[in-house]
C-alpha cells in the first residue's frame, strides 16, 4: 500500500510516497481504508520543520475512509462502515492531561496520509450521515478547533456576535457553526473576492484588514460595544482585543504571525476578556459535533482537491493563500 512519510531534516521536498506492508487485524482494533485526508497548517508546520517529529513519520491528522475489517472483541463497528480520524488518539474525554494529549496524529504518533490504518475504536469515530469522504476529512481538526470554541467552551447563543478571520478552515467553520446558532458574523479578509465568499456563506459584516489600520476599533464600533467571541488565528492580537466587549472570549486558535506575540495588558485586564489558547478537541466533543452537523445544512467548503501523490503540490497551494476554506487528497 501506499503512504506519504516525512524524512529529517524536515521540509517539504523531503516528503516520501513509500510502499509498505498492509497492516494486520488484531484483537481489539479495526482497519480502516482511508479514502481522503485534509491538509491543516499543523501538518504543513510538521513537514516544514517548525514542530518536531520523528524520520519516517506518515503525517496528516485528518482523514475520513471505511472499516474493511474488525477484529475479535470490538463491539459497535462492523465492515462498511464510515470512520473519521481524531486529532489526539488518547484523548476521549474530560480536560486535557499530559497523559492524553502527548500522542498528536501525523505528528507525535503516526497520521493517515496512508490506505490503510489498525487503529483502537476509541481513535475514532463515526461520519456525519450525507457526507462524503471529502467533507467529512475536513472535520476532525479545523471543525472541531471551531467547534470546541465557540460551543464547549463558549456556549454560544443566539444573537451572540462572533469575529471570524480569513478564509482558512477554521474561520470558515466558526462562521457556519456561529451562523447555524444564530450568532450575528463579522469577517476580515485582505481580499475583495475572498470578502465576497465570506458574505456568501452568511457573514453580516466584513471588512479588509489591509486597507483599515484600525479594523479591530472598527469592528467594536459596528458591533455596537464589541463581539463576544473572536477567533484569534494569527497571534497578533491587538486588534482582536480592540474588537471584544468586556468580559469577551478570545480563543487562540492559531499562529499564522509567529510563535511569538506581544499583549497589552493593561488593555486586555481593563476589557476583563477571558483568555482561551485552544488545541483541537477530545472524541467526546467530536461526536458531539458529529451529531449537530446532522441535525443542521452545514457542509465543509472544499476548496481543492489532489491526488494523494501531488502533496507537495497541495501543500504549496496551501500555502499560496489562495483557498477559501479546506485542502483535500483524494487516498
Amino acid at each position: 500500500m501506499k503512504a506519504v512519510s516525512i524524512h529529517l531534516p524536515a521540509q517539504l521536498s523531503a516528503l516520501k510516497i513509500q510502499d509498505i506492508a498492509k497492516p494486520i487485524v488484531r484483537p481489539g482494533t479495526v482497519k480502516v481504508r482511508w479514502r481522503a485526508a485534509a491538509l491543516n497548517y499543523h501538518d504543513y508546520a510538521v513537514c516544514s520543520g517548525l514542530l518536531p517529529t520523528e524520520d519516517g513519520r506518515i503525517i496528516c491528522s485528518d482523514a475520513a475512509g471505511e472499516i474493511v475489517e474488525v477484529g475479535e472483541g470490538v463491539v459497535g463497528w462492523q465492515p462498511g462502515d464510515r470512520a473519521i480520524s481524531t486529532f489526539f488518539p488518547d484523548w476521549h474525554g474530560g480536560k486535557p492531561q499530559s497523559t492524553n494529549t502527548s500522542r498528536i496524529s501525523g505528528d507525535s504518533c503516526d497520521g493517515y496520509a496512508i490506505e490503510f490504518s489498525v487503529v483502537r475504536p476509541e481513535e475514532i469515530t463515526r461520519m456525519p450521515r450525507g457526507y462524503s469522504f471529502a467533507e467529512a476529512a475536513t472535520l476532525p481538526c479545523a471543525a472541531l478547533t471551531a467547534w470546541r470554541a465557540l460551543f464547549e467552551i463558549g456556549r454560544i447563543q443566539p444573537g451572540d456576535k462572533v469575529l471570524v478571520q480569513g478564509t482558512g478552515g477554521v474561520s470558515i467553520f466558526a462562521l457556519q457553526l456561529a451562523k447555524a446558532a444564530g450568532a450575528t458574523v463579522y469577517g476580515t479578509s485582505s481580499s475583495n473576492e475572498k470578502m465576497a465568499s465570506l458574505r456568501d456563506l452568511g457573514a453580516d459584516h466584513v471588512i479588509n484588514y489591509r486597507t483599515d489600520a484600525q479594523w479591530g476599533e472598527t469592528i467594536y464600533s459596528l458591533s455596537k460595544g464589541g463581539v463576544d467571541h473572536i477567533l484569534e488565528v494569527g497571534g497578533g492580537l491587538t486588534h482582536s482585543i480592540h474588537a471584544g466587549k468586556i468580559g469577551s472570549n478570545l480563543y487562540i486558535i492559531g499562529f499564522l504571525g509567529g510563535m511569538d506575540c506581544s499583549i497589552n495588558l493593561a488593555q486586555l485586564m481593563l476589557k476583563q476578556q477571558h483568555l482561551y489558547p485552544i488545541a483541537v478537541g477530545n472524541r467526546d466533543m467530536q461526536i458531539r459535533m458529529v451529531e449537530f452537523l446532522e441535525e443542521n445544512p452545514i457542509k465543509p467548503l472544499i476548496d481543492r482537491r489532489f491526488p494523494m501523490s501531488d502533496i507537495a503540490e497541495a501543500f504549496a497551494y496551501q500555502l499560496s493563500g489562495k483557498h477559501v476554506g479546506k485542502v483535500v487528497l483524494d487516498i
